[in-house]
């Protein structure tokens, strides 16, 4: 299990992460932008601390599994990577500026979820059969 340790917390934080480009165009369709935007990501999650165990990068979408910081949420590490790359980006294609005139890369939505080792019955079976005498019953 890979714990994550802040000053007086101690937890797993891994999301599968997963954002458009705008107006679902196919941007990331040739080699050369799928592997800039996939070296962009990876340097903003490094720079911010946050360990990708995952990437991928389809035409028009990216998917991403990773631990982050103990601080640190999934709306915050969503927009520190669609942020980050989207300038990255920008700077390594300029040609972009013409199809995103506004100057964004990545449209406003997201998804996320955490990611777990156990199951959701483990966890309400493990709060439901604590042997705690203060543990309150509600079946």
């Amino acid at each position: 299990m890979n714990l994550a340790y802040g000053a007086h917390c101690v937890g797993v934080n891994e999301h599968h992460l997963q954002w458009c480009t705008k107006y679902r165009y196919d941007a990331l369709e040739k080699e050369s932008h799928y592997k800039d935007c996939e070296a962009a990501i990876r340097t903003v999650a490094e720079r911010h601390g946050i360990q990708i165990v995952e990437l991928g990068v389809m035409p028009d979408h990216v998917h991403v599994v990773a631990f982050l910081p103990p601080d640190m949420g999934p709306s915050k590490a969503i927009g520190l990577l669609k942020g980050g790359s989207s300038y990255i980006l920008f700077r390594s294609h300029p040609n972009f500026r013409k199809t995103y005139r506004q100057g964004h890369f990545w449209s406003r939505g997201y998804f996320y979820r955490s990611v777990s080792d156990i199951d959701e019955e483990r966890v309400h079976r493990y709060v439901r059969e604590d042997n705690s005498p203060r543990q309150l019953t509600l079946t």
